[in-house]
This record gives structure tokens, C-alpha cells and sequence, in this order.
């Protein structure tokens, strides 16, 4: 795993003033990639690269970056893993004959094949998570790549007329003369879903490169600011091809998805440091380590986080499954006050606002890990891709027996469910059965009144809040949409059943620029690698095959992992309420952190800053102070954003 940064100028500058410049951007990723460093710059084309390594594979020289071709035609830097390599090596020799190799660095492998079989026939050959810069000496363009799922970012952009990019905004932000100004539909949208969906970034005219594309800028077309996207892997078009060629048996699923997963688990193990895995107790992770302790002659290490507080802690469950599977875990139980010593460190390590709370408890376990390996798999994309979340059930239902009501009808039902206060019903129903049942409820009566379909339903259950009282009207009144373009798009596929249009939807925005971003950042704050074997492209592509009762039935989802599972753990050691992995933020906010929120969220402050109307700020946040409601994730999103501009 590292980092790297770059730039193209659109006028020529001296080879001492873009050493300095490219020099502060790559130091800026240095927690991406503390083992090494490098910079290639070409004076003739302005063109400059900058790379952070962390060794993963290949420990020596042999894989240092920015890597030349054997041709010299190409330059790279690269980020992430090609589990393949050595795979793709051996077709490249049986097609081309024997080829010089420096060293077994994937880099190497992944340039060797570039030359040989271009761009979009390497990326189609790639089993991995990944980013690259490729610059082509000989036509003068740059190529910008990202893996299909977007486990690995990479940012774009122009300062200035100058083209900048990065696996991190910080990078960019460096460039002399950063002054692009704050995206109101950026701002609107990280309000809503609590974070920014790509392809925009939080600063007009930065983009992100969308998982499953690279683009192309050649450097002649630069002032025009011209880049050309190409899509090499499409989820819409894995989803058509599976939906006409389904496994409808399912013992013949169960199989085929467990020799993948068994495939998936071993390739992401390989690596020339230690590993280990994050283990909650739930099924994703204790399936990924069910699975790499078979294949594994000594006890794997999995880590645990545990919380204190009742409905947050994890650490039981996962004890068990530890005991269970012989592994060598490591729990570590974190106070409150150390949970919130993080806090402050979040604006550096998510240098784009990012308010998904579990932020916090996703870094102390990183932190965890890294004092024992390198890298780390998770769990992560199970429940997009086999329908783990409870809306791909409860949405479906819900709506079915809406739809038949008139709009007074849900009205007069949305009064019902809120006659009593959130801290009320969270008493009186407590958390055995669901985690913050008040805060629920009160989403789903909120839903109700403003709904037309499944799709506005799925919409309301998936952003905090459906308007923009929040924002000052400067910031409102050139807005179109605030819905991303991918999100947008993900609502018009009827064709498919409800459960698998969600489950759509949040593998094109949820996943990569939530659950994957925050993975990411709060991993590489620490120098850990983590890797994702549920997102193996085969693995998503062998999924969608799958027909949707096979895995969302009743009130139940990821039916057939379960099976799988079962196979290894007994059933009675995962029966527990899916809580997430998260904190106690709403009783935080009202007790020790109310002195650092009423500060970020003074009515001077707000007025001076002009975003936010200090009003509507307010009303919410004297509701919430007292108790009968809760309204932690709308705040959250304000307090990260007021954290993050402070930090700016």
C-alpha cells in the first residue's frame, strides 16, 4: 500500500522549483507510505510524479517508484495490490517468451504488461485494489486508473490551469497557490449522506477518478481542460450478465461462491510481511477468518476493539469466535476518553469532510493491528453484495403495505409512531432488538409522508435528512440535484427486484466513498494495509448471478454466506442483533464533547463563516441536549464539516 501525487504544468518551470514543489505534495502521504520515497520529473513536458511506499511485496530496491518500463516508454506510481501478478507474469512469458524481471514487485509485472498488452486488456488481466499514475514519454499523455469496486482513491484535478493529482486531497492541496473554493453541492450532498459522493469532491473543479475507469489527459488538451473517461468494468453491465445466467440451485451457489471465497482468501494473504484480520464476531468478518485459519498451519491474528458502554461492544462476540477457530487474538478494550482523543485528528486524517462515526472505532483498531502486522483483511463489502443491510428487507415490506394508503392515511401514521419522544421509545423497546429504535422510527415516519415509491423510500432511509435547512442560501440556490450522478442513475434500474436496486445503489456510492474511504484513511493513518477479499471482482461478478431470495428472505439477509459459515462455526455463536460498528455519540455530544460542539457551533461562527443558518443549527441542537431527541448523525455531519474547515 502507499501513496503518490503528480502534476502537469501548463508552462514550463525549472527543475529545482518542481523538486520542491513535488516534493512537499508526496511528503504530505507520508503515513500512506513510510518505507521509501521517490520523485520523477520531466522538465520538457512540465510532467512530475511523487511516490510513498509501503513494502508489502518485494521489501528491496527492486521495487522502488516511480518505476520505468524495460522499454523506458512508460513511468508509474503505483498503489495497492495485484494479487495476480505472478499469474499475469507467467501469461506474459507464454506469450511473449522470457522476460528480464528486477525483482517480484507487482509494479513491475503490472508495467511489463502495459507495454505488452496496453491499458484496457492489463486492467481486464488485474485481480486487485489499485490506483496508478502512467505517463506515456512518447505520446505525452497521463493515464489515471482505479480499481472496479474503489477500494484504492485517487483525486484530480486543476489549480490554476494546472493539472494536479493524488491518492489524497492533502497532496493536491500543497500545490503553491491552492485556492479552489468549497462545492456547494458537494457541501449539500456530505449533509445529506455524510459524505461526499463521487465523482465530485468537496473543492469545485477536484474530481475523483470513479471505481472502474481510468481517464486519460493528454497534455496538449490541457488548457482546454479536456480528459477522456473510459470505463473498463461496469457493475450495470456484471449485473445484466448475471440476471441472464442465474444459479438457481442452491447448493450449486453454495459451492461456487465458497471455492471462490476460498480463492480470494488465499490470494490476499500472500505477502512478505505479517497479516492478520479484524474479527467483530458477526459473519463477514468470522467467515474471512474461518477461512484464512484453514488455509493457514499456524493461529492467524485477528483484533478486536472493545467499548464499555452497553450496544456498542463487539468484543464478546468476536471472543468467541476467536476461542472457537484457535486463532491469536488480540483484544483491546478503549475508554471513552481514548475513543475521543481521535476526534481531533480526524480533519488531518479524512482531509475531505467525512462523518461516518465509526470512523473512530475504525482507527483504534487499525492502530491495534498495525503494533502486530503490516496487513489486514476485513469484511468489508459482504453486506452490499449478498444483501447484509436491514433495508434491503424492510424496505420492501414496508412499502408494499404503503403504497395501498392515501398520503392522509400515512400521515395521520406518521403521528402515531412519533406521539412518543426517540429517548422514550428507546426506553421503553430498549436495544435487544434494534440498535436506536427511536431514531429509527422517527426516519421511517419522517419517510413515509414524503414518499411515491421504493426507491424515494430507500432515499430517505439512507440520508440523514431529505432538505437543505441547514445551509445558508448562497449555498442552495444554483443547486440541480442533490443526489449524485451514479446514485442517480442506480434508481432507474427497474428491471431489477427492490432488495437488489438498494443493493445496487450503495455498491456505486455507499461503499466506495463511505465504507471504503473510511477503511482507507483510518488504515493508512496507521501505515496498515487492509484488503477486502469480498470484493475480489470475482466475487461480485459470481454474486449477482445469484438470484435475490438465495440471500434476502423474510427478515433475514446474506442467507447463503450463512451457510457457508454454518459449515465452520456453530450457528448459536452468531445469533446477535446487527449493530454496526459504532459509538455512543448521541450521549457523547450531550456530556463530554458538548463543550468542543458548542464551540464549532456558536451562532458568531456560524454567522462569520456563512454556511449555516445559525438558527435551525440551534433548534436541533437544544432538541438533543435534552434528551428526547436524538439527532447525533445530523450534528455529526456539521461538527466534522466545522472541524474540517477549522483544520483548512
Amino acid at each position: 500500500m502507499c501513496g503518490f501525487t503528480g502534476l502537469i504544468r501548463t508552462h514550463p518551470i525549472s527543475n529545482d522549483d518542481v523538486a520542491e514543489i513535488i516534493n512537499s505534495m508526496t511528503a504530505s502521504l507520508n503515513h500512506r507510505g513510510p518505507d521509501d520515497s521517490g520523485i520523477w520529473h520531466n522538465q520538457e513536458c512540465s510532467v512530475a510524479l511523487g511516490h510513498k511506499r509501503l513494502s508489502i511485496i518485494e521489501l528491496s530496491k527492486a521495487g522502488y517508484q516511480p518505476m520505468h518500463s524495460s522499454n523506458n516508454r512508460y513511468v508509474i506510481a503505483f498503489n495497492g495490490e495485484i494479487y495476480n501478478h505472478l499469474a499475469i507474469r507467467q501469461s506474459l512469458e507464454k506469450e511473449f517468451g522470457s522476460l528480464l524481471w528486477n525483482g517480484q514487485s507487482d509494479t513491475e509485472t503490472l508495467l511489463a504488461a502495459f507495454e505488452k498488452l496496453g491499458i484496457n486488456q492489463t486492467l481486464q488481466k488485474c485481480v486487485g485494489m489499485f490506483a496508478f499514475a502512467l505517463w506515456d514519454k512518447e505520446q505525452k499523455i497521463l493515464m489515471l486508473g482505479r480499481d472496479r469496486m474503489g477500494e484504492k482513491p485517487l483525486y484530480y484535478g486543476w489549480v490554476n490551469n494546472d493539472f494536479l493529482f493524488g491518492s489524497e486531497l492533502k497532496a493536491i492541496k500543497k500545490y503553491p497557490h491552492f485556492n479552489n473554493c468549497i462545492s456547494s453541492s458537494a457541501l449539500a450532498d456530505f449533509l445529506q449522506f455524510s459524505y461526499v459522493p463521487g465523482p465530485q469532491s468537496i473543492y469545485e473543479g477536484i474530481f475523483k477518478v470513479p471505481p472502474g475507469h481510468y481517464i486519460i489527459i493528454e497534455q496538449d488538451k490541457l488548457k482546454n481542460q479536456e480528459v477522456e473517461s473510459i470505463c473498463y468494468w461496469s457493475l450495470e453491465k456484471v449485473i445484466d450478465r448475471g440476471q441472464k445466467n442465474p444459479i438457481n440451485n442452491m447448493q450449486d451457489a453454495i459451492l461456487s461462491m465458497e471455492t471462490a471465497l476460498q480463492d480470494s482468501v488465499g490470494l490476499q494473504m500472500l505477502a512478505d510481511v505479517p497479516v492478520g484480520t479484524f474479527l467483530s464476531g458477526g459473519v463477514d468478518s468470522s467467515i474471512i477468518s474461518s477461512l484464512m485459519q484453514e488455509q493457514s498451519t499456524l493461529p492467524i491474528k485477528t483484533f478486536t476493539v472493545g467499548f464499555d458502554e452497553h450496544g456498542f461492544n463487539e468484543a464478546p462476540y468476536a471472543q468467541k469466535i476467536a476461542n472457537y477457530l484457535k486463532t491469536d487474538h488480540t483484544e483491546i478494550y478503549v475508554n471513552e476518553t481514548q475513543a475521543r482523543d481521535v476526534i481531533p485528528l480526524l480533519p488531518e486524517i479524512y482531509d475531505e469532510p467525512f462523518a461516518d462515526s465509526s470512523q473512530i472505532p475504525t482507527y483504534l483498531i487499525s492502530k491495534i493491528a498495525k503494533s502486530k502486522v503490516s496487513v489486514a483483511l476485513s469484511g468489508d463489502g459482504a453486506d452490499e453484495i449478498f444483501g447484509g443491510y436491514n433495508r434491503y428487507f424492510w424496505a420492501p415490506s414496508i412499502w408494499n403495505k404503503l403504497k395501498v394508503l392515501p398520503l392522509f392515511a400515512r400521515q395521520a401514521l406518521a403521528k402515531i409512531l412519533t406521539i412518543y419522544s426517540q429517548g422514550t421509545i428507546d426506553k421503553f423497546l430498549g436495544q435487544n432488538f434494534i440498535v436506536r429504535p427511536g431514531e429509527k422510527l422517527y426516519k421511517l415516519a419522517n419517510s413515509i409522508q414524503h414518499i411515491s415509491s421504493i426507491q424515494d423510500l430507500y432515499l430517505n432511509l439512507v440520508r440523514n435528512y431529505s432538505n437543505n435547512n441547514f445551509l445558508l442560501d448562497h449555498h442552495t440556490k444554483n443547486l440541480t440535484s442533490n443526489l449524485s450522478p451514479l446514485l442517480g442513475e442506480a434508481l432507474q434500474l427497474n428491471s431489477l427486484s427492490e432488495a437488489h436496486q438498494m443493493m445496487f445503489c450503495d455498491s456505486v456510492s455507499y461503499l466506495p466513498d463511505d465504507i471504503l474511504c473510511k477503511v482507507d484513511r483510518a488504515s493508512m493513518a496507521n501505515s496498515l494495509e487492509t484488503r477486502a477479499p469480498f470484493l475480489d471482482h470475482r466475487i461480485v461478478e459470481l454474486a449477482w448471478r445469484i438470484p435475490v431470495q438465495m440471500n434476502v428472505k423474510g427478515n433475514q439477509g446474506k442467507l447463503l454466506l450463512k451457510e457457508i459459515l454454518y459449515k465452520r462455526i456453530p450457528k448459536e455463536l452468531l445469533e446477535r442483533p446487527k449493530s454496526g460498528f459504532g459509538i455512543p455519540l448521541g450521549e457523547w455530544l450531550r456530556l463530554p464533547l458538548r463543550d468542543w460542539a458548542e464551540e464549532l457551533l456558536s451562532r458568531d461562527r456560524l454567522i462569520l463563516e456563512g454556511n449555516f443558518c445559525p438558527e435551525y443549527t440551534h433548534k436541533i441542537w437544544s432538541e438533543h441536549l435534552s434528551g428526547e431527541f436524538d439527532w447525533s448523525a445530523r450534528l455529526w455531519n456539521i461538527l466534522m464539516f466545522q472541524a474540517w474547515l477549522e483544520n483548512q
